[in-house]
């Protein structure tokens, strides 16, 4: 049976291994081995069939390997019985660490393990920290450097929340099989540096610009889009970015890699400019096409060979590689080729929201752009590129992220020139060259720093426009296909009928796919923000968030990973309100974020003095409706005799007989006072339990007074204050009240009408559970 080579790599190929992988992320569990075997012999046998159904055999064989390798990937996790046990683990350092004030993260890749001095079944890539105290200093961690480390480890763990980043599906698709902390041992040490270190010559480079340039945006926005070196930049310069839509130009791509192989082969045809009688004893085109992917392979070394990088990579060897043999092939061929190659190496690259929206966009320029005949100046080209990535792109800009910059096709029609043209060829050349040649690099990168303060300047101008970044509600599967019909709807050639159409398949992501409680109903929303507590309430008309998280000095903020982030995904424009229980950071910490994006909410707290945002002194006796729903603040009373914990703001919800008891961290000291202030206590009540399930709350008689229907824990997985407290959890089953716990629920979502208990809408972690979720 003969098998065309040119089928192997065909669009359809592509298309149909894709949809196999794609096909496998919707599973909930992975099947068993045989059934993977099964699949991939019935995909073997009807892809070699000479009939209209191969294309069904490359979709099982695209599945079958995608599950093979996902079960690989999960099988090599840290093994449960290995979480929170010391493992002294010796390893390489992967990529670039990442220093901050408090701590150093950074990757090892493990080579050994061993628990007591017996083997221990670790590997893979480690996500470690390595904590600073007083008595603890963080020795400086080169890359690619070996090390031996007592480590404590738990498998990937992340939050889950309505539009928050799913760290679990990143670990998964990055390799990392735990995250764990380096503790204080004097086996710590370092065991030498691995040989051929790119990623040394990289942070070389990176703090050679950082000296060169000093601090500020001239700096770590040219270390992050010139060479890969992303946690140069800081929350806010990543702010403006998303803002003015050119995260794009940050992540390392094809456009990177496509301009330093054009700086190849510019080079050769200078070099035959010079001796042209050279062409006559070597074939122009080979040493062309040998010099751009010789440029194009040394910057993807240095800029740390991500997924658009590696994809770019493939595409211009196939398309160097064809005009070598003088066999010409449409680009979409490079594109289907690089597809199916990188499929082969790794399927679960499908996880990754840059494998999308790199392969995507340039399939929509190559159908919009590609072979229609039609003459154009560069600037129109320029517009019209913009304006079909923008649109093209935009339903899966939402779908990952929730958000899209309605002023990013202007911005980057800007930006793509200047950095092209300048910044990237200029930044590159004297980063590299004032490594040995500091005279002749210094001026080059001054002149690119100069071109990143002046383009950094505009583009932050623009981020204040108003309207500039545009949220959108957490977008179902349906509204998200209608969506990307209606982009390819709208971006048919022209004359076609009825384009216009395409716009009104865009508005279901307008439209929230979520409940609107009625008159005299609502929805209580607890957060996943690990040892921390946020609830989000919302009536009809009005939403209520009470605590924000945590912040942490590393500049972790859960306020803005989390609090914000699921506001916009459950369809919130604003808060009406935020009250922040006490001063802990817990419940403090994120605040602030909460009140940048939602700068208009009143804020309150049981301890304003210890608050970093303005806030009044929230008091017994205050009470308020919204949309029929009842509000009340039952503690503290005055005068303000509590401190800390017992200066809790506690708030009770209620619509008829159903209500919900938001307690912050108060202790058993003031339950009692709680119980009788909330009289007379309503028949269903669903309890927020006081401080994380700490043994120093939650009294028998407090929880006989509420008698209530559930208790909702919110602690951090595997955390070191043992929250909630075994004797705590023992003393709710015995009055026969369930607990839901976000540790292992994730968010949970309630719905509270006037005539019935309140009801379990959602629970993140079960009710959300591709098979990569524990």
């Amino acid at each position: 049976m003969r098998f065309p080579l040119s089928q192997l790599f065909s669009v359809a190929t592509a298309v149909a291994l894709l949809a196999g992988a794609v096909a496998v992320q919707a599973l909930t569990a992975l099947p068993p081995l045989w059934l993977t075997v099964a699949l991939a012999i019935a995909g073997c046998i009807v892809a070699l069939l000479r009939s209209r159904w191969r294309w069904l055999g490359w979709v099982l064989l695209g599945a079958a390997w995608t599950i093979w390798r996902a079960d690989l990937a999960l099988s090599a996790r840290l093994p449960a019985a290995l979480e929170g046990q010391d493992i002294v683990v010796t390893g390489a350092v992967l990529g670039l660490p990442h220093a901050q004030d408090d701590a150093t993260r950074f990757d090892l890749v493990a080579d050994t393990a061993e628990q007591d001095g017996i083997p221990a079944a670790v590997s893979g890539t480690l996500r470690l920290h390595w904590y600073a105290s007083e008595k603890t200093v963080v020795p400086e961690i080169e890359p690619c450097s070996r090390w031996r480390l007592r480590a404590r480890l738990k498998r990937p763990r992340g939050l889950i929340d309505p539009g928050a980043f799913d760290f679990e599906r990143y670990a998964l698709g990055e390799g990392i099989t735990a995250t764990g902390y380096v503790r204080e041992d004097a086996v710590n040490r370092a065991i030498g540096t691995r040989m051929f270190c790119v990623e040394g010559l990289r942070q070389r480079i990176s703090q050679g610009i950082a000296a060169a340039l000093g601090p500020g945006p001239q700096s770590d926005v040219l270390r992050a889009l010139a060479f890969g070196d992303q946690q140069a930049m800081d929350e806010h310069e990543w702010n403006v970015a998303r803002a003015t839509g050119i995260p794009h130009l940050i992540a390392i791509s094809g456009l990177h890699i496509a301009l330093f192989a054009g700086f190849g082969v510019l080079l050769v045809r200078l070099f035959w400019k010079l001796a042209p009688r050279l062409t006559l004893r070597w074939p122009a085109p080979l040493i062309e096409a040998l010099a751009s992917i010789a440029f194009a392979l040394g910057y993807a070394a240095i800029s740390g060979l991500g997924l658009p990088t590696r994809r770019a990579l493939v595409m211009i060897g196939m398309l160097l590689a064809a005009n070598l043999v003088r066999r010409a092939r449409a680009p979409v061929h490079g594109l289907a080729f690089a597809v199916i190659v990188l499929l082969a190496l790794d399927p679960l690259c499908v996880l990754s929201a840059g494998f999308w929206l790199s392969f995507v966009g340039v399939a929509w320029l190559m159908f919009c752009l590609g072979g229609r005949g039609e003459r154009k100046n560069w600037w129109q080209e320029m517009v019209s590129a913009q304006g079909v990535a923008s649109l093209g792109l935009l339903p899966l800009t939402i779908w990952f992220f929730g958000q899209s910059s309605l002023i990013g096709p202007l911005a980057n029609l800007i930006a793509v020139p200047v950095v092209c043209f300048l910044i990237l060829p200029f930044g590159v050349a004297g980063a590299l060259l004032q490594l040995g040649l500091p005279a002749l690099g210094m001026p080059l990168l001054a002149l690119a720093g100069y071109a990143m303060r002046a383009l950094w300047w505009l583009l932050e101008r623009m981020a204040d426009w108003p309207a500039a970044l545009w949220y959108f509600p957490e977008p179902s599967a349906w509204a998200f296909a209608l969506a990307m019909l209606g982009a390819a709807w709208l971006l048919l050639p022209r004359g076609m009928p009825a384009r216009a159409l395409g716009l009104v398949l865009f508005l279901p992501l307008l439209a929230p796919a979520r409940h609107v409680p009625a008159d005299g109903e609502f929805e209580a929303l607890m957060l996943d923000v690990g040892q921390g507590l946020s609830v989000v309430v919302r009536t009809r008309e009005h939403t209520l968030v009470y605590d924000a998280g945590a912040r942490f000095p590393s500049g972790f903020d859960l306020g803005e990973a989390a609090v914000v982030p699921a506001l916009h995904a459950t369809g919130a424009d604003r808060i009406d309100r935020l009250i922040v229980s006490h001063g802990d950071n817990d419940h403090a910490g994120g605040a602030a974020a909460v009140l940048a994006a939602f700068p208009r909410a009143a804020v309150s707290s049981g301890e304003p003095q210890r608050m970093h945002v303005p806030a009044t002194q929230c008091l017994a006796g205050e009470a308020w409706n919204w949309n029929g729903v009842a509000f009340r603040i039952v503690h503290p009373h005055e005068p303000l005799s509590a401190k800390n914990n017992d200066r809790c703001c506690v708030l009770e919800v209620r619509t008829g007989d159903s209500a919900l008891l938001l307690t912050g961290d108060i202790t058993a000291a003031v339950e009692g006072e709680v119980a009788a202030a909330l009289a007379p206590i309503a028949a269903h009540t669903l309890l927020q339990v006081p401080h994380h399930g700490s043994k120093t709350s939650s009294g028998a008689a407090f929880i006989a007074a509420l008698q209530p229907d559930l208790a909702l824990v919110s602690s951090g997985y595997r955390n070191h204050f043992n929250h909630p407290n075994p004797a705590v959890v023992a003393r709710y089953r015995a009055a026969g009240v369930a607990l839901v716990d976000t540790p292992h629920s994730g968010f949970a979502d309630f719905r509270f009408t006037a005539g019935s208990a309140p009801r379990l809408i959602e629970q993140g972690r079960r009710d959300r559970h591709p098979y990569w979720r524990e």
